[in-house]
């Protein structure tokens, strides 16, 4: 038996991480410290100071466990490795998983230009421009890029021209011997600008400018000239002068009301390119959680810079031994000034959104103590809801999403194709729920504290049913809707209950109902779509096994094939069947 105040005593004052599990034996949090001894004992002190995760995860505490390290660097080491193995519950700082985009100059005799993520490149040697933060901004990049300089837009080399040659954004390298060094002086440009030197692009801009209005081409030279000024108001504006041409990563950060926001500002070629900002309440302490922030963000966006500026709280060494790049700690000058426009920044960005964040959670949580309360259960804390969906019997699918703490869980939804024979929602439901709950058996998964279905009582019957089998105690409760087929009210062992309609709950029930519907739907959707589109395929001229299956895995849906322009399915097709294609789909209506 875990006895808490003398496993508290037996603490060291030594460096080590620290392991929190609750009453499955879930690692719900893992963290570091200098020393153990102190840090472990703050989460069972009472402070009123504690922000409401804290205190909810705290309540969720079973027992601990430590590891002793030789320092903190093998420490802070550990806590990432361990963090990555098991993702607990209350490392939200970790769970993002971003991995920004790269434009990448590929290596080919006639490049291209595509946008990669680092995180699932296998080529080494991959010349890589960025980080962008989101993809709409690598693409409109590329697409400047592409109207300036003709290179090759098809991955793989076609028969003859493509519509990009006849549109003049390539140069037909299918057809012509084009001069290398004609390419390498469009790359050499390209790669300036990437670098963050526009100088080249704009001056070739004015050129051409000029010369559509010597050709009274006044239509073409507007258009020129709305460029320049997207590439002025982009880049130049965001001159940074430092009077070097280093590639760096600042990393700012504010605290405010227990959250904690980072800022990364990107400067490339001695501009400020990018700039990304990430929230997250504090479970401790902002300066093990900027550390391990900074530690980490690499991981994934794997391209480092020349070197990183830091805040004056964080141990540069300690940084610079986990990530072995140059970090610095800017006490005066321009650089200094960096740092505070990210301090700024981030503040900034925090002030903005945390009332908003503050009063998702708030309403979350207590969406959960109302339902907890109402139904008399130990705890909603963790609530997974499943939904069925069929047509006419065919294509019978089921879905189910979870809420953690009164808000989506995304990384946990899960969709089934439903196997049975039978497709009444009463055997639906016992396959699903047999299917998801043996899972969790055999896996040792976390079990929801309630589980929700859509439906009423044949629903909960079949539900109850399979978890009585499996030995599972989980209490099942139905979602109840109107005429107006609205959510209205709850059933659960045989009784119904009003919901408030302006209550956190009723919100959180109404949410939970349309989350897992609509997700259900686009599965049911997509399923039937690739029935539909494959059934199509197959009676197309000029579209074999191979290719069909190459338009399934990038179209997936008939709706985003009819949404595909010609030349883009001519990167799968050749150029007659792809106009063909495209107009047999337009001219048919097929079921959405």
């Amino acid at each position: 038996m875990f006895n808490l105040e003398e496993e508290l005593k037996k603490l060291p004052a030594k460096p080590g991480v620290y392991i929190m599990h609750d009453k499955w034996d879930n690692i719900i949090y893992i963290g570091k410290a200098k020393i153990l001894k102190n840090r472990v004992r703050q989460y069972f002190q009472s402070s009123r100071n504690k922000s409401a995760k804290i205190v909810q995860m705290v309540s969720h505490i079973q027992y601990f466990e430590y590891i002793i390290t030789d320092s903190e660097l093998e420490a802070l080491v550990l806590e990432c490795n361990l963090i990555k193995e098991h993702r607990p519950k209350y490392n939200t700082m970790l769970k993002d998983d971003k991995s920004y985009p790269y434009i990448e100059i590929t290596n080919e005799k006639v490049p291209r230009l595509i946008i990669v993520r680092p995180s699932k490149l296998k080529r080494k040697d991959a010349k890589l421009y960025g980080p962008y933060p989101n993809v709409t901004a690598a693409r409109k990049t590329i697409e400047l890029l592409n109207r300036l300089y003709p290179l090759k837009k098809c991955k793989n080399m076609p028969k003859k021209e493509c519509l990009y040659y006849h549109i003049g954004e390539c140069l037909g390298y299918c057809i012509n011997k084009i001069d290398d060094d004609v390419v390498k002086q469009m790359v050499d440009e390209i790669t300036r600008f990437l670098k963050g030197d526009d100088k080249v692009i704009l001056d070739k801009l004015d050129k051409e400018m000029n010369l559509c209005i010597e050709k009274l081409n006044f239509e073409k030279a507007k258009e020129l000239n709305e460029l320049k000024n997207f590439i002025n108001i982009t880049l130049k504006s965001q001159l940074i002068d430092l009077n070097d041409n280093i590639d760096r990563d600042i990393f700012g950060y504010a605290v405010y009301k227990g959250y904690i926001c980072v800022q990364v500002l990107f400067l490339r070629g001695g501009k400020l390119t990018q700039r990304e900002s990430s929230i997250y309440p504090i479970i401790m302490d902002e300066v093990d959680d900027l550390t391990l922030f900074i530690s980490n963000f690499y991981d994934l966006n794997n391209i480092k810079p020349k070197e990183i500026l830091v805040p004056s709280i964080i141990d540069e060494d300690l940084i610079k031994d986990v990530l072995n790049i140059n970090v610095y700690k800017p006490v005066k000058g321009k650089k200094k000034e960096l740092i505070e426009m990210a301090n700024k920044n981030a503040l900034n960005s925090l002030k903005e959104k945390f009332e908003l964040v503050k009063a998702s959670d708030e309403k979350a949580l207590s969406a959960c103590t109302e339902l907890k309360d109402l139904l008399k259960i130990e705890s909603a804390n963790k609530i997974e809801a499943f939904d069925n969906s069929h047509l006419f019997g065919s294509y019978s699918v089921s879905g189910m999403i979870t809420f953690t703490l009164g808000l989506p869980d995304k990384s946990n939804y899960r969709k089934y194709k439903i196997t049975s024979s039978h497709h009444d929602d009463f055997h639906v439901m016992k396959e699903v729920i047999y299917r998801r709950y043996y899972r969790v058996l055999m896996d040792n998964l976390e079990k929801p504290d309630l589980i929700i279905v859509d439906g009423g009582k044949a629903q909960i019957t079949a539900a109850t049913e399979v978890l009585n089998s499996l030995n599972l105690n989980i209490p099942v409760c139905g979602l109840v809707k109107n005429d107006k087929h609205k959510t209205s009210d709850i059933l659960y062992n045989d009784k119904i209950y009003d919901i408030d309609r302006t209550s956190n709950l009723f919100h959180m029930l109404e949410r939970i109902q349309d989350e897992v519907h609509n997700y259900t739907i686009s599965y049911h959707k997509n399923i039937r779509s690739k029935g539909a589109l494959a059934s199509i395929l197959d009676n197309v001229d000029g579209i074999g096994e191979k290719r069909k299956n190459e338009l399934l895995k990038k179209y997936k849906t008939i709706n985003k094939m009819k949404e595909a322009t010609v030349l883009e399915l001519s990167e799968i097709l050749p150029m007659n069947v792809a106009k063909e294609f495209h107009e047999f789909l337009k001219e048919n209506n097929f079921e959405k």
